[in-house]
């Protein structure tokens, strides 16, 4: 092949792989497209669903008639979005997830990865915490209005609660779902304790850690909400609850569509760092959400 070929055929292979992945790209990009067109529309097509069902009064076994419409719920979400009390609802439950969630988290992973890497550790910690495990959190309200000496910690420790198991035991299991090999090697070249936990143990538990903390911020939503209807002030729980007492149907809508809101916006960013974190892992394509 002579030095012109060559050039021509190197020039016919580029523009061969440069047309391949665009027409990848261009199929990627309308994967998601349809993805998203996808989900929009079945939101839609709910929405359209409930209004249908309570102009009708439909009786359906379930009965639509006392049900206020998708018109009504907005009309009262409005309102609502004018009045400052709406937005110190949403702070106070924010303020009080975040907390309890952040407190579960630091101490799910440390008591996680303890008990799996330390045999004497977790023959003193399994007992208690299996114990405690089945309990439901929002059955530990009576010991924490008992306990702490306001209903705001009592609230916190709830949500701590309630998020502190999935994360822990996600974790335990990811430490031990590990394979020793990796550890092995790297005390065999030399590696501390300290630097397999930090760069062997840590990486590779990451996935699991963080399905947990997906798990642990949803049960955590439940928990703090069902707390702030039994002892709370203020909260989106506390809110909804009032709004059901007074016969604003709407409203109790209203606040079940935020709190729905909130526990998707928090997840999500759960998974987004996830995702940012373990961005090493091989992924499949249109592996995102």
């Amino acid at each position: 092949m002579t030095g012109g070929s060559a050039v021509r055929h190197r020039r016919s292979q580029g523009r061969s792989v440069s047309g391949g992945l665009a027409v990848r790209h261009r199929r990627v990009e309308g994967r998601s497209v349809l993805r998203w067109v996808t989900r929009v529309g079945c939101l839609v097509a709910a929405a359209g669903l409930w209004q249908v069902l309570t102009a009708t009064d439909a009786h359906l076994w379930l009965r639509f008639d006392r049900l206020p419409g998708p018109g009504e719920v907005a009309a009262r979400f409005a309102t609502q979005l004018t009045t400052r009390l709406y937005y110190l609802d949403l702070l106070q439950s924010l303020i009080r997830i975040l907390t309890g969630f952040a407190l579960a988290a630091v101490a799910g992973i440390t008591v996680g990865v303890l008990i799996a890497r330390s045999r004497s550790a977790g023959d003193v910690l399994l007992p208690l915490l299996e114990a405690v495990r089945p309990i439901p959190a929002i059955a530990l309200v009576p010991i924490a209005i008992l306990l702490f000496p306001t209903d705001e910690q009592g609230i916190v420790f709830i949500t701590f609660t309630a998020a502190f198991f999935p994360v822990m035991v996600s974790t335990r299991h990811a430490v031990r779902a590990l394979p020793t090999l990796w550890e092995d090697a790297v005390r065999t070249l030399g590696g501390s304790r300290r630097h397999v936990l930090w760069n062997v143990v840590l990486p590779g538990t990451l996935p699991g850690v963080f399905g947990g903390l997906s798990v642990g911020m949803g049960v955590a939503w439940i928990c703090v909400i069902s707390a702030e209807m039994i002892s709370g002030e203020f909260g989106v729980g506390y809110r909804t609850w009032h709004a059901y007492t007074i016969v604003d149907y709407p409203g109790v809508i209203v606040g079940m569509v935020t709190i729905g809101a909130l526990g998707w916006l928090t997840s999500s960013v759960v998974e987004l760092v996830g995702r940012r974190v373990t961005r090493w892992l091989p992924r499949g394509e249109g592996s995102g959400a």
